[in-house]
C-alpha cells in the first residue's frame, strides 16, 4: 500500500494535512496500543468519539494527546464525547462544543468544533458521534451541515462516527453537500467496524468540495500501525485522510 502524503506546506501556502476520526471508546481498551495507532499516523487532526467523559476525563486525554505527540484542542465531557486534538502545526481562531438537543431515553450527543489554521488555509472541523436512532441522526445530520456553514469559512472537515452505513438516508444527506472522502479517494481498507470482522464502514470523514482528498480509508498496513494494536485500541477502526487545502 502507497503511504498518504506527509504533512506540508507548499510555497504558495496550501496546506496538506492528515486527518483522523477515531472512536476511542472512552479509552477502556489498550491505551498503550491506541497511541502507537494515533502517533503512527502522524495526524494534523483527530477528530475523536467516545472520548472520556468522567472522572479525571481531561488528564486521561491528556495523556493519549502527549504520547501521540498532539495537544488538546476542545471537546471530551463538555461535548458529550467528541473531541479534537492537534498538532502544534495549528494555529487555532476558536473553539466551540455544542450540545445537541436531548431526546428522552437517548444519549446525550455534541458537536466538537473549531476554526483552525495551517499554513495560509483557514479550516473549519467538527468531530461528531450521531444517534442511534434513525430519526434523532437524520436531524443530526441537518444540524452538522448547518453548523460546519455557521463556521463562516470557505473550507471545511466534519468526522465522526455515524452509526450508519453510506446507504442510509443521513450518510446520504452528508454526502450530497460535502465531498465522502472515501468514496473520493479509496485508499487502505474500507470497513471501520467491528476491528475483529470488519464487516461494514459506520465511520467517515467528509470535506466541503473545495479540498483536494488525496486518499481516505482505514490505515491497516500503514507504516507503524499494526492488526493487533488496531484489534486492541478500540472497537472501532480509525479513518486518516490526506487532504489538500487551498490556501486562501
Amino acid at each position: 500500500m502507497e503511504p498518504l502524503p506527509n504533512s506540508h506546506t507548499e510555497p504558495d501556502g496550501s496546506p496538506t494535512l492528515r486527518v483522523l476520526s477515531y472512536n476511542i471508546r472512552s479509552m477502556r481498551d489498550d491505551t498503550t496500543a491506541l497511541a502507537r495507532v494515533v502517533k503512527a499516523c502522524a495526524p494534523d487532526l483527530v477528530l475523536v468519539q467516545e472520548a472520556p467523559r468522567f472522572f479525571r476525563w481531561r488528564k486521561k486525554l491528556a495523556q493519549l494527546a502527549h504520547a501521540a505527540d498532539l495537544v488538546i484542542l476542545t471537546g471530551g465531557a463538555t461535548a458529550a464525547g467528541p473531541a479534537i486534538l492537534c498538532s502544534l502545526r495549528a494555529t487555532v481562531d476558536r473553539t466551540e462544543d455544542v450540545l445537541l438537543p436531548l431526546t428522552p431515553g437517548l444519549h446525550r450527543r455534541g458537536f466538537a468544533t473549531a476554526t483552525v489554521r495551517f499554513g495560509g488555509a483557514r479550516l473549519g472541523v467538527l468531530s461528531c458521534h450521531l444517534s442511534l436512532d434513525k430519526n434523532e441522526r437524520y436531524e443530526q445530520g441537518g444540524m452538522l451541515l448547518d453548523r460546519l456553514a455557521a463556521l463562516g469559512v470557505e473550507h471545511a472537515i466534519a468526522g465522526g462516527d455515524l452509526n450508519e452505513r453510506p446507504t442510509g438516508p443521513t450518510f446520504r444527506r452528508l454526502a450530497t453537500d460535502l465531498q465522502d472522502c472515501y468514496a473520493t479517494a479509496p485508499w487502505g481498507t474500507e470497513h471501520t467496524w467491528t476491528p475483529a470482522d470488519p464487516y461494514q464502514r459506520i465511520d467517515a470523514i467528509f470535506a466541503t468540495k473545495n479540498i483536494e482528498v488525496l486518499g481516505c480509508g482505514v490505515p491497516l498496513g500503514h507504516p507503524g500501525v499494526t492488526e493487533a494494536d488496531l484489534r486492541a485500541a478500540s472497537d472501532h477502526l480509525p479513518v486518516l485522510a490526506a487532504l489538500r487545502i487551498p490556501a486562501a
